[in-house]
């Protein structure tokens, strides 16, 4: 399984657990410990406006969500919050502070909106990163493991990360989680930094051979690719009417990850989109979500 993962993201070292906020944990001690490493006492994390990162109350901290923030306060110091795709706020965010030690994203925020980091802006980070020597960190729970029709989504951007956050797909329901590190980050952990108590066991791992091994013999990222382009032509066609006159704002994603911004609040939409699902068999391979109010996720299956 590490071999695989290795071969497919063009990294060299992989830590296994058991679910993606185990594995955002993980990217954020990384990042902690890059710094302590370096000298820093006080290592702080560049975040985004919107993210989701996990539940926990370091990933809590990451996230960029009043509202499922709201009553679990304090939240831990040492971020550095910034909107996404925009280099010069990036820059800025960062300038004369020597305590930054990691840029920490998702190629595609789901949870906010689905809102793809520009492939420019992803290689501008990359960019800013090497200049400075800080960690480039994706998390790419929701977005990788072909869902866009890269196994990563960061790949669009030719780019390779230092640590990768995974899970999700990974597992195609068995629970695993992964941290995938590159030269400059995988050896950050020494023995005792860092630990799991079900990860890398058995059966995760077969599963997540089996998953890869039927994603490459079914031509799943291509056919993710193929289904998402026509889904977002028709959807385009299909709502033409009401892009023009601004009741829906945006059609925004990648292959089958894909996002419907409308210009109200959605929640009545989706309830009704959702009530009407079940009464069809496309309940086995879409799902629609109201996300931040206003958008409509829809986040297909690969088949």
């Amino acid at each position: 399984m590490a071999k695989k993962l290795v071969e497919l993201s063009g990294m060299t070292n992989v830590f296994f657990c058991s679910t993606g906020l185990e594995a955002n944990e993980a990217a954020l001690k990384l990042a902690r410990k890059f710094g302590h490493d370096k000298g820093i006492t006080r290592p702080e994390i560049v975040v985004y406006e919107k993210a989701f990162h996990g539940r926990s109350i370091a990933t809590l901290s990451a996230t960029g969500n009043p509202k499922i923030q709201m009553g679990f306060e304090p939240l831990i110091e040492g971020f550095v919050r910034v909107p996404i795709n925009n280099i010069q706020s990036l820059k800025d965010a960062t300038a004369n502070n020597p305590n930054v030690v990691a840029v920490f994203m998702e190629a595609i925020q789901g949870e906010g909106g689905i809102n793809p980091m520009h492939i420019g802006y992803l290689r501008e980070v990359r960019q800013l990163c090497d200049e400075n020597d800080w960690l480039m960190m994706i998390d790419e729970v929701q977005c990788g493991m072909g869902r866009t029709g890269k196994w990563f989504a960061h790949q669009w951007a030719g780019i390779t990360p230092d640590v990768m956050p995974l899970a999700k797909g990974l597992g195609s329901g068995v629970p695993v989680g992964a941290v995938v590190a590159g030269p400059k980050a995988a050896h950050i952990f020494q023995p005792g930094n860092h630990g799991t108590t079900f990860g890398g066991n058995p059966l995760a791992m077969r599963a997540g051979v089996e998953t890869i091994h039927i994603m490459e013999e079914e031509g799943l990222l291509d056919n993710a690719a193929r289904v998402g382009q026509h889904l977002s032509d028709a959807f385009a066609d299909a709502l033409a009417t009401e892009l023009a006159c601004g009741t829906v704002k945006e059609i925004r994603g990648l292959g089958l990850m894909i996002g419907i911004e409308l210009a109200k609040p959605c929640a009545a939409l989706t309830q009704q989109a959702a009530g009407d699902f079940t009464h069809h068999q496309g309940t086995k391979w879409a799902q629609v979500q109201g996300h931040r109010g206003r958008q409509g996720q829809i986040p297909a299956r690969l088949c």
